[in-house]
Parts: C-alpha cells; structure tokens; sequence
C-alpha cells in the first residue's frame, strides 16, 4: 500500500489562508486531494495541518485528518522531510502497512496525474530514496547575473562571458509539487535533493505560488488548460 500526505498548515504570511483560499471554484488544496484520489495509487490520502478549518475542508474534498500536527513542526522554519517522517510515525501508529509515500504540496493546481504514476514507476525502477519533478531553468545559469547597489551587473560565472549559450550545460530545479519516496528513507530524514532523482516536466506548467501575482499568473494557466470559464 501506499499514502499521500498532505502538509497544509495554517499560517501562510505572503498569501494569508493559501491553502484554502478559492482557486477557480475550488480550495487550492482540493487539487492536490483530488489529483491523490484520481490516481487510484493511495490506500490513504492523509493532510497534516495544525489548523480546524483546514481540517474541515480537506474531509469535506475526500482526504482524512486522523492526527493534529504538533505547533513545533507548524512554523515558518519547519521544512518537509520532518513534517512527512511525524506523519508516517503517526500512521504506522494506527497500524498501517505502506512502502511508499507521496508528499503532494497543497498549492499545486497544476499537477498532472500521470507526472503522480510516472514518478513511482521511475522511483521502483531505480535504486533511490526520492523521485520528484524537476524542470528545466528557462534560461542557462551560467550566464546569471548579479545585481549590484549602483544598478550595474556582474556575471557570477565571469568564465562563461562569452561561452555561446548553446554551448552550456542545462540546469534543472525542484518543480516544488511532490515527493515520492520510500517509506525508510523519509523515516531517516535523508535530505531530498542529495538522495533523489528527478522526473523531468515542462516548465511553462510549473508555478511556485508565492505573490499576489504568480497565484493570477497559475490562474492564467490553469484556465488556459483546462478551459475554465473566466
């Protein structure tokens, strides 16, 4: 068997109440349950939250809520890999049985459910903890530059000045919208990126929602895609 494990706190300070706020008709979390349960992967799709309200929606969507999660891995500074190995402790205490779990993050309305199975299956092919959706950097981060206080720009990799941007190596970041990963692994808190593989996804869907703007810029997105009405 596997789980999905939802983390939704209830503070959010750059978008107050994200988690369930409305998103195109529905709580933003109500996708990643919904993507969880479409799946047809999860014996159980469990959210981790310190918060009732956030409680209550995510029942309300399908999701179960069997454990509060304690205030010391509710804050600010609090990272993943601790608030997912709490929740499998809390679980396995109610007796279940699972060999891999799913982090599903609560502000993902973009994700696709096949990026969900074609991550495990990748995961259960190669010996590694983690598997995660990566993308690719739109442009080449050799040539990054740095801003300086006098408005002038310095290259950080002055090396690469003059290197033809066709000739760099691509880079790749985390997509920020799921973890699978062997039950032990997040049990030992292995750190993610130094202990995982990525799952490569096309980068104009992915959106890490953190302003005002990328949430009408996710909006924008979404109803592009699925022909939501405005």
């Amino acid at each position: 068997m596997n789980i999905a494990i939802i983390p939704a706190r209830g503070g959010s300070k750059r978008i107050p109440r994200k988690n369930i706020k409305e998103f195109c008709g529905k709580p933003m979390i109500a996708y990643a349950i919904n993507a969880a349960i479409e799946s047809r992967l999860f014996g159980h799709i469990i959210v981790s939250t310190d918060d009732n309200e956030t409680c209550n929606i995510a029942t309300a969507w399908g999701a179960e809520v069997p454990f509060t999660r304690p205030n010391e891995l509710a804050d600010d500074h609090t990272t993943t890999v601790p608030v997912i190995a709490h929740a499998i402790e809390a679980c396995k205490k109610l007796g279940w049985q699972f060999d891999y779990v799913c982090c599903i993050y609560p502000g993902v309305p973009l994700i696709q459910i096949d990026d969900i199975i074609g991550s495990l299956e990748l995961l259960m092919k190669v010996n590694c903890g983690y598997c995660f959706p990566i993308t690719e950097h739109p442009s080449k981060i050799q040539r990054a530059l740095r801003l300086l206080s006098n408005n002038r720009v310095q290259p950080f990799h002055p090396e690469f000045e003059t290197t033809r941007t066709q000739d760099l190596e691509s880079a790749y970041y985390d997509a920020g919208q799921f973890y699978w990963g062997k039950t032990n692994t997040w049990l030992t808190k292995k750190h993610i990126h130094n202990n995982g593989i990525g799952y490569a996804i096309p980068n104009w869907r992915v959106v890490d929602i953190d302003t005002n703007e990328d949430w009408q810029h996710a909006e924008r997105i979404f109803k592009s895609i699925t022909g939501h009405p405005e």
